[in-house]
């Protein structure tokens, strides 16, 4: 059996360099300008403030890791993890959607297009002209994703596709998505192929917007396909591929995932750090009882426990290594972590932490998503123990 700790990552780098430490500061400073003001609001009228996402685009944030010939920034996993983080530690909604973006349906294209497919699609994702979507989740097959019931049957020069997609980012403002199709038969990996659909396809419409418990500003909605007539030259890869493609985009999205609840768990201790130093009870600041401070010696170890675990899988990533353990190690952690350092901050800001009025209530909310999307913590256990005992 393998190592439990993988030996490619022994020796890493953990030193920020000039490059990544001036793009961090301009991402602080950007969710400091443009994001912090609107949290709240964004999140209780449910806007997808996609003016913000456009300005992203601008700063080269929706287009991180796709090269500078398509349009995109060019930077590593390591730069992608801590624009992520960043950005979360003020609001998750807004993280979710540059993670989705970026990782899913910008890095689909970006790993499984051909150049002709990447020079059509890739600049305008890259600078956020057009925003990404990505859909394989069904009403009825959430974890179950060879159980789908959306079909793509081939006419000529186009395949027309009918069924429906649900719980997608950016479902309805989204003008582009790569969708997991069935070309095949009903529960075979093999019968599953990745079409790229844009807006404006008859027959390609969105519907309900859902409305959610967290991440408000960031769009959920589904996707529903009416005999939509999608050009052959859609297809991403060959035929029946689509599995496979979408296990491999899932190990890199799950890293953005990672990323996401990072930034939302150092946001809630940051928060819940500073509130205890403010916070007098009997005197004393209620840092200075041993309860409290416990509380934030656990949370901080398990954020730095947790941003370890990212930052190997980045490196194996930028490397090209086989990711799927470790993005599911870190994934699962980081994303329980998440769960459990909001919930210690509402409790420390105590009955002010229940209110909207201190920014761990919208953590607390919004961090119970991390557990659920693109892979359920229990499907992380299934992962991480099939890559170990395999």
């Amino acid at each position: 059996m393998q190592s439990i700790i993988a030996p490619e990552s022994a020796g890493m780098n953990f030193s920020l360099s000039e490059n990544q430490q001036m793009i961090i500061t301009m991402v602080r400073d950007f969710a400091e300008k443009h994001i912090r003001p609107h949290v709240m609001e964004w999140d209780e009228a449910q806007t997808f403030p996609l003016e913000t996402f456009k300005k992203l685009g601008e700063l080269g944030l929706m287009g991180v890791l796709v090269p500078e010939e398509y349009g995109g920034s060019g930077l590593s996993y390591f730069e992608y993890v801590s624009i992520i983080t960043e950005i979360s530690k003020v609001c998750g909604s807004i993280g979710l959607s540059v993670a989705a973006h970026n990782s899913l349906c910008t890095g689909h294209i970006l790993a499984f297009a051909n150049d002709e497919q990447k020079l059509r699609w890739l600049p305008k994702l890259a600078t956020a002209e057009w925003i990404g979507a990505w859909g394989l989740t069904e009403a009825n097959t959430g974890s179950d994703a060879m159980g789908m019931n959306t079909t793509a049957v081939l006419d000529g020069d186009h395949y027309i596709v009918n069924g429906s997609k649900n719980w997608i980012t950016h479902g309805k403002s989204g003008n582009v998505a790569v969708v997991m199709v069935r070309t095949g038969e009903k529960g075979d990996s093999k019968g599953i192929s990745a079409l790229v659909i844009e807006k404006g396809t008859p027959g390609f419409t969105h519907g309900k917007k859902e409305n959610k418990l967290g991440m408000r500003a960031s769009e959920t909605t589904e996707l529903i396909f009416d005999n939509c007539r999608v050009p052959k030259e859609n297809l991403l890869g060959k035929e029946d591929e689509g599995f496979k493609q979408a296990m491999y985009v899932l190990d890199g999205g799950r890293i953005s995932i990672a990323a996401l609840s990072l930034g939302m768990a150092k946001g809630a201790l940051q928060a819940a750090v500073s509130y205890s130093k403010e916070r007098y009870q009997f005197g004393q600041p209620i840092s200075s009882f041993q309860g409290i401070s416990f509380k934030i010696a656990d949370m901080a170890t398990e954020v730095e426990a947790a941003e370890l675990l990212i930052m190997q899988a980045a490196d194996l990533k930028n490397r090209g290594k086989n990711v799927t353990r470790e993005s599911a190690m870190a994934k699962y952690f980081a994303s329980e972590v998440c769960v459990r350092t909001a919930t210690e901050a509402v409790q420390i800001f105590g009955g002010y932490g229940y209110t909207k009025d201190f920014p761990v209530e919208k953590f607390y909310r919004d961090s119970k998503l991390c557990t659920i999307g693109e892979g359920t913590s229990e499907i992380q256990k299934i992962v991480i123990a099939r890559e170990i005992l395999k």
